[in-house]
């Protein structure tokens, strides 16, 4: 995409409550005026504009004037070229008569002519009073834009007063709103680290983004991988036409203001008190009159930003190196005088005299750093960490060091300081310390088998003697275990965990165990019994605090609640409360937490029937994941697929299976198999679906993973096999308690025996959990067998429930909802046929991807089109196909 593209697209979006309001005003005879108050850049003239192509849409005449200071200068000298010509206004009385009865049309439709004004504020009196004697004449309709701050103008006063004349305040974008306008220009989903990123860099001015979105698109820092679009820095470049408007903006500042706008483009928040010694109170005032500083309330402290975050970016781009090294380092000067108390001032000052001298006090960059990473401030940290002397670099920075690369993605770097600590652990604790990072991120992060993480794991037990160490390395290799699918023996090596972790004799080793056992549990279809130690979990590390720094972090703890919910069949909820966990994130918790989240939110999408929502989170996952995350990639992958499959998008599930085949490392889980399965489908080839899903849930239960292997099965009933995975779904149900399990089997049975009652009662149960595609395509198959039953009432009824409950599915297409009501007579055979030829096949290819002769699938159509009442394929694809 170029950047006219970009600029051709940009949509007047988030103001459809103006719009509607100002249709309304118009509409009113005995309305005089519309005002619109805000911001520079907010996009008031752009409002503005559209509704005079409304105005002149209706009918009404037009006409726009532009006030400005110059033009002041002048009587009448914004709106001369309004007026009619030869009007003499040098008697006021008889000037403005004849000026409202040249402008008016009496008699018309649309008598009024409609006038914008750009900057009313501006405007001379003269021009003010002779506009609102037309307005109180009804001779024009007014529609004016008013910069924040200037109510009390003359112009504004005049025009504005009486309640003939609406004023609206057009504030900046919300959030909802930047990801609106994004989608719409860019036409396509956007990643929720770009929104944030464009979002905290425009402050949600719609100039300021607009001009950051062309200026990304054009530098191609805003990239789409063909599902989401999503940085690949991050800096945003912006453009020379943003440059110019904020330089403009921050040239009204006083010589004594430009200073402390220097200091906070550097160092911003600062205390008010701080900052009170560099500039005198009535210059700060000054800048805060002007709209280029703000004072807010941090807890106790009154602390002071930039009015807008792009004003850094200029400021920063304009301060010479000398500038720069003097400023942080006068604020260097000036923590030290005061004591450097607050916690975070170790950050500040390491960071400035780092960024002003190269260099800093080891122990102060170690505790920064330290600091830093604690707050998931990793790029900070790493800058931190790698500053430190080479004769500093103790076993603790080293991983401390580790961990942090392992948290900012680089894993191969992250493997090689890791084995650098080991390599310095002389103790049990250092040893122990440096081996759960260690193996996750073999495991996690470059996909090493799990026989040579068990070699680490084998090596450090020679290095560990005490009871408690052992204990430890237990915990490690069933966290291990879990993450390559040996849930029984995760389950088996954390089986006599203490039930609360104020009892166990390491925190940490607890709170990492619980995590393991919960997620274990959940993975094996026990989701009630994992939401139980999750959540205290979850209770024991917000007892703990942030001092304690446990070794895993909570947004993990959430993701695996996400999972467990989800599990227990509380879909809605799983999303409500993984929403909101992600939705508390920074984009400094971009880890592997961060994706482990997304994903169980992209997989309780996908269970509950929303394939656009697990699309999107399934692409994010994916986007954050390349290239040097290939498991959880691989995961992602497959998801996306599955979920485009369902949506009948083959050509973007082809393209996510295809990635996932030139990965380096498999996947890891079964479940991973519902994307080439799906695919099948779409393709209508339901034969090699099945066969997928078979061997998949074989494996998942040779595995232990009872909960991939539900879902896999369910699948294979939803594909006409209910049959045969009706006794093993029974039997799970029977294992594991929750209401999922048995709604699912009970699905199964009645899909099987073609029990109406037996679907409706199911897609009852299934619609309460949220899983509204398995709900409708119950109460769809119920109202088949109905109709066919000859009983048409409630054949009807189920029918409209199913419409009801897949128009909440985002476009879901699957074979229960997609054949139609006549298609109940077909075989199963038959409908597999039927969906193939709908899709444009030649019996010849339907023959060979069924091994079954030609001359058997055109006897098959035969039947088909005389059950049907149609005569040719392309009739049946209309009757098949959406």
């Amino acid at each position: 995409m170029n950047r006219n593209g970009v600029l051709q697209r940009w949509p007047l979006v988030g103001r459809e409550g103006e719009l509607k309001d100002f249709d309304e005003v118009l509409s009113e005879p005995r309305s005089a005026g519309f005002l619109v108050f805000g911001p520079a850049g907010v996009g008031k003239s752009r409002l503005a504009e559209e509704c005079l192509d409304r105005a002149a849409a209706l009918g009404h005449r037009i006409g726009r004037a532009v006030a400005t200071a110059a033009a002041a200068s002048v009587p009448l000298g914004a709106i001369a070229h309004l007026l009619p010509d030869g009007v003499d206004l040098s008697d006021p009385v008889s000037g403005f008569a004849n000026v409202a009865r040249l402008l008016s049309q009496p008699g018309t439709a649309r008598p009024r002519m409609v006038i914008l004004v750009d900057d009313v504020h501006l405007l001379d009196a003269t021009s003010a009073m002779l506009l609102r004697q037309l307005m109180d004449a009804g001779v024009i309709f007014l529609l004016g834009t008013v910069r924040s701050g200037e109510g009390q103008a003359l112009a504004v006063a005049a025009l504005g007063h009486g309640d003939a004349v609406r004023q609206v305040d057009l504030a900046g974008f919300t959030r909802e709103q930047v990801v609106t306008v994004l989608e719409r220009v860019l036409e396509g989903p956007v990643g929720r680290s770009a929104v944030n990123h464009l979002l905290a860099s425009s402050g949600g001015n719609p100039l300021y983004l607009r001009e950051l979105v062309v200026g990304a698109v054009a530098a191609g820092v805003l990239t789409c991988d063909g599902e989401i679009w999503d940085m690949t820095a991050d800096r945003l470049p912006g453009t020379r036409r943003l440059t110019d408007l904020i330089g403009s903006r921050l040239s009204v500042a006083p010589l004594a203001g430009r200073q402390v706008l220097n200091v906070l483009s550097l160092c911003e928040p600062l205390s008010l008190g701080h900052l009170e010694r560099e500039a005198e109170p009535q210059v700060l005032s000054e800048l805060e009159q002007l709209g280029l500083i703000v004072v807010v309330q941090e807890e106790r402290r009154s602390a002071v930003r930039l009015a807008h975050p792009l004003y850094g970016e200029v400021l920063r781009a304009d301060m010479t190196a000398q500038c720069r090294r003097d400023t942080l380092l006068r604020q260097v000067h000036l923590l030290k005088q005061s004591g450097a108390r607050r916690r975070e001032d170790a950050v500040h000052l390491a960071t400035y005299k780092l960024a002003a001298t190269g260099t800093a006090n080891p122990a102060l960059l170690v505790r920064a750093a330290v600091l830093a990473a604690h707050a998931r401030e990793y790029p900070r940290a790493l800058a931190l960490l790698r500053a430190i002397p080479q004769q500093h670099q103790s076993f603790q920075v080293q991983l401390l060091l580790g961990k942090t690369l392992y948290e900012a993605g680089d894993y191969q770097q992250a493997d090689h300081v890791l084995s650098q600590a080991d390599a310095m652990a002389t103790t049990e604790e250092e040893v122990l310390s440096a081996l759960p990072v260690r193996t996750q991120n073999l495991l996690w992060g470059l996909g090493t088998p799990y026989a040579e993480v068990l070699d680490v794991i084998e090596s450090a037990r020679g290095r560990v003697t005490s009871p408690l160490g052992h204990r430890v390395l237990l915990l490690n290799e069933a966290a291990s275990a879990l993450t390559v699918g040996d849930v029984r023996r995760s389950l088996a090596l954390t089986a006599d965990l203490e039930p609360e972790g104020t009892h166990a004799p390491d925190a940490q080793a607890w709170l990492w165990a619980a995590l393991t056992r919960s997620t274990a549990l959940a993975v094996t279809g026990r989701g009630e019994e994992a939401e139980g130690w999750i959540r205290r979990a979850l209770a024991f590390s917000s007892a703990a605090g942030e001092t304690d720094s446990p070794a895993t972090h909570e947004v993990s703890h959430w993701a695996v609640l996400v999972l467990a919910l989800a599990e227990s069949g509380r879909l809605a909820e799983a999303q409500e409360v993984g929403g909101r966990a992600f939705g508390g994130l920074t984009d400094a918790s971009a880890t592997a937490d961060r994706r482990l989240l997304a994903f169980y939110l992209a997989r309780g999408a996908w269970s509950a029937g929303h394939p656009a929502q697990a699309r999107r989170w399934f692409a994010e996952v994916a986007r954050a994941s390349r290239p040097h995350t290939p498991v959880v990639l691989s995961m992602a992958l497959a998801g996306v697929a599955a979920a485009a499959a369902l949506q009948g998008d083959c050509e973007a599930a082809e393209a996510a299976l295809a990635e996932r085949g030139r990965l380096p490392v498999a996947g890891y889980f079964p479940e991973e198999r519902l994307g080439e399965a799906w695919l099948y489908v779409a393709r209508g080839e339901l034969t090699r679906a099945r066969a997928v899903l078979t061997a998949a849930a074989r494996e998942a239960f040779e595995r232990g993973e009872t909960a991939s292997e539900a879902i896999l099965l369910t699948d294979l009933v939803r594909l006409g096999k209910a049959g045969e995975a009706a006794g093993r779904l029974t039997e799970i149900a029977a294992e594991c308690t929750g209401p999922f399990h048995r709604s699912r089997a009970d699905l199964a049975v009645a899909w099987s025996t073609r029990d109406p009652e037996g679907l409706l009662v199911a897609a009852d149960a299934l619609e309460i959990m949220g899983a509204d595609l398995l709900a409708a395509e119950a109460a769809s198959t119920a109202a088949s067998i109905l109709r066919a039953e000859g009983q048409n009432r409630r054949a009807n009824a189920a029918a409209v429930r199913a419409e009801d409950l897949a128009a909440r599915c985002e476009g879901a297409r699957t074979p229960a909802l997609m054949v139609c009501e006549a298609v109940v007579q077909l075989t199963g055979r038959e409908r597999e046929i039927a969906l193939l030829a709908s899709r444009g096949m030649l019996s010849k290819d339907i023959a060979a991807a069924l091994t079954i002769s030609v001359r058997t699938v055109d006897n098959h159509l035969q039947r088909i089109y005389n059950k049907l009442g149609i005569t040719t394929r392309k009739e049946l694809t209309d009757r098949l196909l959406p």
